[in-house]
């Protein structure tokens, strides 16, 4: 990477432990300016005197720091993008810096080029979003262009790709245009739209949402436009639809591409005229809503094979958005890893994560995205006694990969347990599993490792329900329906009579 132009500096606050001259040589051949700075004081002093590219902070177990040069910077009228530093076994902290605003986080014991080129890019990825959305709020009247929000609370953007989408979705809100998001399934698309919805000045409008691929089309109808007393048989009373009940605020629409054609062209003419008439009235309504479009689909390769009306598209894609698969950003994983082990354990216990499990969380491709990694995080919190994460608690929904973990939890040899490590920057190399072919007859194998499934099945079930205090519960802990764990009593009890409590 080259090296960044001299007038452009990177100010280093650390109150702890100053910059030696080796640290200042690695954080120069990453392609960074330093200039080292010790107060408050000097720091206004600095953003006066010359054009700041970053502010880097060092946090020890408190962020009063970062909030500190934010309400300095606020008042001084400066925006600088900011790098936190953080103890590897404050991973919790690394979470709340950037739900706080930080640009990005690091270990304050990494001075590796390549972590550094990181928090370089996901800078100017920062600043190159604020430049881009700077478009967007242009597209707007004068009158509906608001101040520009604080990050979100609810939402984990640690990833310079998310970074750089957040920055934008919190401008686009600030434009009164309709969007459409796209990603794959489970990546996040509603949390993307109800940031889009909480940093525009509709935030204390309501948020309605609607899953167009969840109701037959009937329903669908009668959902979003409404219908009065007597419209059909069984309408005893009148019904706001979804435009209605959004009034003020944002209707998000879900799967959008899954839209039966004849509802497509209704919805097109309510957006078009921003007028609504129920079902059985002459009398229209006058429409203040903000439409959310969501799909997992390419919605140029459905309007070819005349899926989707072409029209329609460009009515709500006034401004697209793309939620990556999380594949693709890395950077999340383990501050989601932090966020959900808060959200399901237990009596708010602790949780740490060993090297090797999240090394495995950084290497598996997560096909099932965001939901994907909620269930093994959920699976992980039953499986493990000690609040100590290890790679053998982790299952995969890809069944060979549930099975291989699986095994070799069960043939391991006991070792003793490393130090509890809440580390939130991991390498992320492949994995090499060993390889037991040479060993062992494969039809041995195949049937231990369907043992191995049938007993960790077996242990998981128990323990959800040990732990929780009804099925429904237990069943959402596990991250199947109570159907399914209705079944799977049931076989429990025809397998073993000695189970019959469990049915």
């Amino acid at each position: 990477m080259s090296s960044l132009h001299t007038a452009q500096q990177v100010l280093w606050l650390d109150p702890v432990q100053p910059l030696d001259a080796p640290e200042h040589a690695q954080l120069t051949d990453a392609g960074l300016a330093i200039r080292c700075i010790n107060t408050l004081d000097e720091l206004q002093s600095a953003l006066s005197h010359g054009q700041t590219m970053a502010l880097v902070i060092r946090h020890d177990t408190t962020l009063d720091l970062l909030k500190s040069c934010q309400t300095l910077m606020l008042r001084a009228g400066f925006s600088v993008p900011m790098v936190c530093r953080v103890d590897r076994r404050h991973l919790e902290l690394a979470v709340q810096a950037m739900r706080q605003g930080a640009a990005h986080v690091l270990a304050t014991d990494d001075w590796s080029a390549g972590s550094w080129q990181m928090a370089h890019q996901a800078i100017q990825a920062l600043r190159l979003s604020s430049s881009a959305a700077s478009m967007v709020a242009r597209m707007a009247p004068p009158t509906e262009v608001v101040a520009a929000a604080t990050p979100q609370k609810s939402v984990v953007y640690v990833d310079p790709a998310s970074r750089h989408l957040l920055a934008l979705a919190q401008r686009v809100a600030q434009a009164n245009v309709t969007a459409l998001i796209e990603g794959p399934t489970g990546a996040g698309k509603e949390i993307l739209a109800r940031v889009l919805h909480e940093s525009s000045k509709r935030a204390r409008g309501p948020f309605v949402g609607l899953n167009c691929a969840a109701l037959p089309e009937q329903l669908i109808d009668d959902m979003l436009f409404g219908h009065e007393k007597g419209a059909f048989t069984g309408a005893q009373k009148e019904f706001k639809g979804l435009f209605e009940q959004a009034q003020g605020g944002t209707l998000f629409l879900d799967e959008i591409g899954e839209m039966p054609l004849h509802l497509q062209a209704k919805l097109l003419r309510v957006l078009q005229e921003r007028l609504l008439t129920r079902l059985g009235s002459e009398r229209q309504v006058a429409l203040d809503v903000r439409v959310i479009a969501a799909t997992n689909k390419d919605l140029r390769v459905a309007i070819a094979e005349r899926q989707f009306r072409e029209d329609l598209y460009f009515r709500i894609s006034t401004f697209k958005l793309r939620v990556p698969p999380l594949r693709e950003r890395q950077g999340d994983i383990l501050p989601l890893v932090a966020s959900l082990l808060l959200r399901h354990a237990p009596n708010a216990q602790e949780f740490t994560l060993s090297d090797e499990a999240q090394a495995q969380l950084l290497a598996y491709p997560w096909p099932g995205n965001v939901r994907e990694l909620e269930n093994v995080v959920q699976r992980a919190v039953v499986l493990c006694a000690d609040q100590h994460i290890e790679a053998h608690h982790l299952m995969f929904d890809d069944a060979a990969d549930m099975q291989l973990h699986l095994s070799q939890e069960l043939v391991a040899t006991p070792v003793a347990p490393p130090a509890p490590v809440a580390s939130f920057h991991m390498p992320t190399e492949a994995l090499r599993y060993p390889d037991t072919s040479a060993t062992e007859d494969s039809a041995v194998i195949a049937s231990n490792l369907q043992e191995a499934v049938k007993t960790s099945e077996h242990q998981m079930i128990l323990a959800a329900i040990q732990t929780t205090e009804s099925r429904m519960e237990a069943a959402a802990k596990l991250g199947i329906s109570p159907r399914t764990l209705r079944y799977k009593l049931a076989k429990l009890k025809a397998e073993n009579s000695a189970m019959a409590w469990a049915a």
